[in-house]
């Protein structure tokens, strides 16, 4: 078991293999909580994302495309990528979560002055013509700036999510902005 690296063990979990599950998380758990506490401080949520992460490795493990590093793939940053990839979305579900159990009704006593129409029409059209720039966007321009943006990942962090070289991630970053700029401008 010490001499697989994590992307063979994540296709010996695939098979079922409950002694490859124990030992992945064994080597994974501890760099994985520390990213996720640099991301959120709440004890509770980094252990409820944990659980979630590792329950979906076990039930998605043979999604797992990795190329094992004996036939030239990246082996071990691939399979650290995919784990890092399931954390970062279940973080994000998390805080999804919260945010909407936080909302409370709000209650006005007196009326405000409602927002003009004119501004209610202008949020709606810059909402619609963002959504649409983005479906514009080629996937991997969009998943590079999803992994910066929307996970708060560095260009370094991404560049391993994505298994790219950190200038490729920077370079989607520009070219996604330029896009948005234009479509939006």
């Amino acid at each position: 078991m010490d001499a697989a690296d994590e992307g063979e063990l994540v296709r010996r979990v695939a098979r079922g293999d409950r002694r490859a599950f124990d030992e992945l998380y064994r080597r994974t758990v501890p760099w994985l909580e520390v990213r996720l506490r640099r991301r959120c401080a709440d004890p509770d949520m980094v252990a409820e994302v944990l659980q979630d992460t590792y329950l979906t490795v076990w039930r998605a493990a043979g999604s797992f495309a990795g190329v094992p590093a004996a036939r030239g793939g990246g082996g071990q940053g691939s399979a650290v990528g995919w784990l890092w990839t399931i954390a970062a979305h279940r973080l994000v579900d998390a805080f999804r979560r919260r945010a909407r159990r936080a909302r409370v009704p709000q209650v006005q006593l007196m009326p405000d002055t409602a927002p003009a129409a004119e501004d209610e029409v202008m949020a709606a059209r810059v909402g619609q013509e963002l959504e649409q720039a983005l479906l514009v966007l080629p996937p991997e321009v969009r998943a590079a700036l999803r992994a910066t943006v929307l996970d708060g990942l560095s260009m370094r962090e991404a560049s391993v999510l994505l298994g790219v070289p950190e200038n490729t991630v920077k370079s989607r970053v520009r070219r996604a902005r330029i896009a948005l700029r234009e479509a939006l401008s």
